[in-house]
C-alpha cells in the first residue's frame, strides 16, 4: 500500500509538486491524471526514491521513502518513462542483472527469468539484445525487469506511451491479472480511455495540487459530466481558476 501525504518539490523557482496526499491501496489500480507538465512524473520519482522531497513523505507498506530509501526499493518495482535498458545485454542478461542488485541468488533469478518470460510473453527475444527491441519488447523486458524481485507495489510512468494497440491490451491484462493477485498499481498517465478502462481509483493532478480525487463514476458525478474527458477538463479548470 501506498500513502502520500504532503509531498511537495520545487525545482528553482518552479513548484512542480505542492503538498499532494493520496493513498493507493493494494489489490487496486491507481490512476494519477493529468496534463503534461502537471507534476505526476515527478510524484512518482519520489515515490521511487529517485527523488528527495523538499517535504512530506511517502510511506510504503509502512516504510518511509524519504527516511528508509533501501527497504523501500525491496518493496517497490519501478517502471520508468523510458525503459533504460542496457543495449548490448540480452533480455535475459538485463533481468538478471537486476535481479542480482535486489539480492536474488543466480537460481532463483532464473527460475523468475522463467516465470517472467512465460508471463510476459518474452521467449521470442529472450536471448537476443536490447539494441533493436522495438517499443513493446523494451516495455516488456522493462517490466520483468520490475517484476523480478517480486514486489507488492507497482510504480509505472506512462506505461503504455508508443505502444501499439495489442501491447496495450496485453499490458491492460496483465496489469488486471496482478491487482487480483493482490498487487499495488500507481500509473500515471494522460490517455482518458487508458484510466477509464483499468483505473478503481483516480487521482487528479493539476500544477502540481492534488485537483480530484476518487473511481471514474465518482469524479464524473463531482463535474456533473458524462465523459471523464470532459469531468477531467472542469475539474483542471477549476484547480487552475483558484490558483
Amino acid at each position: 500500500m501506498i500513502n502520500v501525504t504532503d509531498l511537495s518539490k520545487r525545482f528553482g523557482k518552479v513548484q512542480a509538486v505542492e503538498r499532494v496526499s493520496f493513498s493507493a491501496p493494494d489489490g487496486r489500480i491507481t490512476g494519477l491524471l493529468g496534463p503534461n507538465g502537471a507534476g505526476k512524473s515527478t510524484t512518482l520519482r519520489m515515490l521511487a526514491t529517485l527523488l528527495r522531497p523538499d517535504s512530506g513523505d511517502a510511506m510504503i507498506d509502512g516504510q518511509s521513502a524519504s527516511k528508509n530509501p533501501i527497504e523501500v526499493r525491496r518493496r517497490i518495482g519501478v517502471l520508468s518513462h523510458a525503459s533504460g535498458l542496457y543495449p548490448q545485454l540480452t533480455a535475459r542478461e538485463n533481468i538478471v542483472y537486476f535481479a542480482e542488485l535486489h539480492g536474488l541468488d543466480r537460481v532463483t533469478a532464473k527460475t523468475r527469468v522463467e516465470e517472467l518470460a512465460r508471463l510476459l510473453e518474452l521467449s521470442e527475444f529472450l536471448d537476443r539484445k536490447a539494441k533493436g527491441f522495438s517499443q513493446g519488447q523494451r516495455l516488456k523486458t522493462a517490466l520483468a525487469r520490475a517484476l523480478v524481485h517480486s514486489p507488492r507495489n507497482l510504480i509505472l510512468d506512462e506505461p503504455t506511451n508508443g505502444l501499439d494497440v495489442m501491447a496495450v491490451r496485453n499490458l491492460r491484462a496483465l496489469l488486471h491479472r496482478l491487482r487480483e493477485q493482490g498487487h499495488c498499481i500507481l500509473f500515471s498517465s494522460h490517455v482518458m480511455q487508458e484510466v477509464a478502462l483499468l483505473c478503481d481509483e483516480v487521482v487528479v493532478i493539476a500544477q502540481g495540487r492534488v485537483a480530484a480525487a476518487g473511481t471514474v463514476e465518482s469524479l464524473r458525478a463531482e463535474a456533473g459530466e458524462a465523459t471523464l474527458e470532459d469531468a477531467f477538463v472542469k475539474l483542471i479548470g477549476t484547480a487552475e481558476g483558484l490558483n
